[in-house]
């Protein structure tokens, strides 16, 4: 079997011990795998061809992204699928698909001009987030319209979500083959302990929440974020293949999913298991 893991290069310091482990535990399985860096590569985009049995994506940018557009467009097997990782990339389109499928999220506004955001303000503050991206980088918790200069106005258009308070963490749910973890971390989170955080008990409904977002997406290996309490909780973020962080032996998890993922491949299969897989938490 042959696995093609598109990824960042990161500085030692900061790359993913369980990407690392993952990688170690497949090879040991007698899977080939090399990691491909797509900003370090000059891709002929005529000459793309799948040359693995199976992609992972695990880099979001948006060289990766065109990579994964390209291999997806010849035929190529990929984890996560490149329309879907594209779509997650993009909070407009992620919400709306949410909604669309009754999962509970804040109310949300969308703009190209922050000031329009200012008569929200009369109701109580706003997170304002890019439209591109996840997570907490370019987010802005606005109390004042004269918060709303600080927006910026050059990288497409906004989204705003009306605040709900996160009681000094955030929850996270991640999914590995239907199986949920739960995830509680100090927000913002400082030290390698708080990044980690500590396990939380994923109530019916918070499962049921889960669950409905993978399907929703027809992805099986992903995070979300919950803010908001166990009776009236919101999903404000959906991450394609994140990194997995305080979920127990997650490095070995993975890489069984990837490996039998590989498996059905090479034997004729969807990428993704059938209807009928027992879904476990």
């Amino acid at each position: 079997m042959k696995i093609g893991m598109l990824m960042l290069r990161h500085a030692p310091a900061h790359r993913s011990s369980v990407t690392r482990d993952v990688i170690r535990l497949l090879t040991e399985w007698d899977a080939q795998v090399d990691v491909i860096y797509p900003e370090e590569q000059l891709v002929t985009l005529s000459h793309v061809r799948p040359e693995y049995d199976l992609y992972v994506l695990k880099s979001r940018t948006d060289m990766a992204l065109g990579l994964a557009g390209a291999l997806h467009a010849a035929g190529a097997a990929m984890l996560n699928p490149y329309p879907v990782s594209a779509l997650l990339r993009d909070r407009i389109t992620t919400t709306r698909h949410l909604q669309a499928a009754d999962i509970p999220t804040p109310e949300t506004y969308v703009t190209a001009h922050p000031e329009r955001l200012t008569p929200l303000l009369d109701e109580g503050p706003i997170a304002v987030k890019p439209h591109r991206g996840s997570g907490a980088r370019g987010v802005h918790v606005v109390w004042d319209a004269d918060e709303l200069d600080d927006i910026p106005t050059n990288q497409g258009p906004i989204l705003a979500q009306r605040l709900v308070e996160r009681a000094g963490h955030a929850r996270k749910i991640y999914c590995v083959g239907g199986q949920l973890f739960g995830v509680r971390k100090v927000w913002p989170a400082r030290t390698h302990e708080e990044k980690v955080g500590e396990a939380f008990t994923i109530t019916p409904k918070l499962r049921d929440i889960a669950l409905r977002c993978g399907r929703a997406f027809g992805i099986d290996v992903y995070g979300l974020d919950i803010i908001g309490t166990d009776e009236n909780p919101f999903v404000v973020d959906v991450q394609s293949f994140p990194n997995f962080k305080g979920v127990p032996d997650a490095a070995l998890r993975l890489a069984d999913y990837i490996y039998h993922a590989c498996q059905r491949v090479v034997n004729g299969l969807p990428v993704l298991p059938g209807p009928e897989k027992e879904v476990r938490s």
